[in-house]
């Protein structure tokens, strides 16, 4: 189908109002996004971390976590909304707030970040995918690895990486490239079979030793003095922690929303969140501690307990167990590479050029720029600090939601003009400035100012994890009082 060349027009098929008949999805495929956005190394280490930080006090992480989560489900179903009623991904909706050039500018912030989050995650996939065709060698030469062709290194990669890589970004384009409906299919797929990975891994720990398992994963839980002070500054950390591991994915989420059935689903399928955290957490801590007593090192030395699932699959001298978790975990690492990172990119891509983009040459534009970010992370983008400069450009996400949510609830009572929003006339109402909301931007670059103050100066480096949250609140307060006057 050809697209709207007009050059005055906005339109795009991809950012168009969604197809009704793509607006299928119910509260069961929701759940299943939120699990998707958990199931990955980085939440699995994070979790277990902080059970492990604050010496397996569960009921101060337990309830730190559930308030975190909970705070994400409230800002989440405020930012559902008009993607949900207008069928519009998050940039289209950006457009009514910032004006159409506003929206390319804070798009493509948002489009840099999950690319750039691709890549390293996609190198990661590709030490996992590395490690099965490694022992896959193995299985026919115990000595092939020890050629020369496997012992040269380029970009600090052998032969056997940089396949890996390669095989790892093109599966992903290909995969993800296709289409909603077949990202959805993805996602239930990946959401239930890698809780059935979990559950089999758990069962397996649970298995070798049930009584002295079970013993010592009671024996480490602390439920002892909640209610004293001294536990207020963790229970805000974890809190803190568990928001911010989210916040990434907020201020998109109309991508998914929009093709959501109705409101009611919408909330139902959101509480899968609080629902999904939970079951994680009792999984990954469970497989971490049971893993601990089976490799013998005992509970009682917590810093030499292993987080990172890679790691405790490395400890068992078990090939069929090793093989099959790895590809639980490249399962789980993409698909949250799926949601988190790529439909975001591709949406944000497309708004910045909708004449001439579509979904697969967006695609091809994220699997370019992530190869290079992947190839070039080990030996030099992560020795520079470059996550801080990633995490600065995060802190736009939280005064962007701010700034929506206040423009479209109190400032526009709820309403979009469907056909002003793909035009660039100076006649649109949303034209402004020539294509730019100067009190909304300056609103926004305010919250901005306060939320980067926490990454940057180290007086405030412990309001870090509330970030997101200080610039939303600072950004809807100021442009709220801007645009009244």
């Amino acid at each position: 189908m050809n697209q709207h060349k007009d050059k005055n027009t906005l339109k795009n098929w991809e950012l168009v109002t969604a197809n009704p008949n793509y607006k299928n999805w119910t509260w069961k495929d929701l759940f299943y996004f939120w699990s998707v956005n958990i199931q990955s190394i980085i939440a699995f280490s994070l979790i277990t971390s902080l059970y492990l930080i604050y010496n397996l006090n569960s009921l101060v992480v337990f309830i730190g976590s559930l308030f975190g989560s909970i705070l994400v489900y409230f800002f989440i179903n405020l930012i559902s909304i008009p993607s949900q009623k207008h069928g519009l991904p998050f940039v289209v909706i950006l457009r009514s707030s910032l004006g159409f050039r506003g929206a390319k500018l804070f798009g493509l912030i948002r489009s840099l970040v999950g690319i750039f989050m691709f890549g390293i995650q996609t190198y990661f996939i590709s030490k996992a995918l590395g490690y099965i065709i490694r022992i896959s060698l193995f299985s026919f030469d115990n000595t092939i690895l020890d050629q020369d062709l496997f012992l040269f290194f380029f970009l600090g990669l052998n032969i056997i990486d940089w396949f890996a890589f390669t095989l790892a970004i093109i599966l992903q384009t290909i995969l993800f490239s296709v289409g909603i409906n077949f990202n959805r299919k993805i996602i239930n797929f990946s959401g239930l079979i890698v809780y059935a990975g979990m559950l089999i891994f758990f069962l397996i720990i649970l298995l070798t030793d049930v009584k002295l398992i079970v013993s010592s994963f009671a024996n480490v839980f602390v439920f002892e003095n909640f209610f004293k002070l001294e536990n207020l500054n963790p229970l805000l950390t974890v809190t803190g922690t568990i928001f911010a591991y989210f916040s990434i994915i907020i201020v998109s989420f109309g991508d998914i929303a929009r093709y959501t059935q109705d409101k009611d689903q919408l909330k139902k399928g959101n509480f899968g969140l609080i629902f999904n955290l939970i079951i994680f957490s009792f999984f990954a801590l469970f497989i971490v501690v049971g893993s601990d007593i089976f490799l013998k090192q005992g509970p009682d030395a917590i810093d030499k307990i292993f987080t990172n699932p890679t790691d405790i699959i490395g400890k068992f001298d078990n090939l069929q167990i090793t093989v099959i978790a790895l590809i639980f975990i490249i399962l789980a690492s993409g698909s949250t590479n799926l949601v988190a990172n790529f439909i975001p990119s591709q949406y944000s891509l497309i708004n910045i050029l909708p004449n001439k983009l579509n979904l697969q040459s967006a695609s091809y534009t994220i699997a370019f720029i992530g190869f290079l970010v992947g190839i070039f992370w080990l030996t030099i983008l992560s020795q520079i600090g470059i996550l801080s400069f990633v995490d600065t450009l995060g802190s736009f996400f939280g005064p962007i939601f701010g700034v929506i949510v206040m423009d479209y609830f109190f400032i526009k009572k709820q309403h979009i003009n469907n056909k002003d929003i793909y035009s660039t006339e100076p006649e649109g109402v949303y034209y402004y400035t020539n294509g730019w909301h100067l009190k909304a931007i300056f609103s926004l670059f305010i919250g901005l100012i306060f939320s980067a103050s926490t990454i940057w100066n180290g007086n405030l480096m412990f309001l870090q994890s509330f970030s997101w949250i200080i610039g939303a609140i600072i950004s809807s307060v100021i442009y709220y009082l801007l645009a009244e006057k």
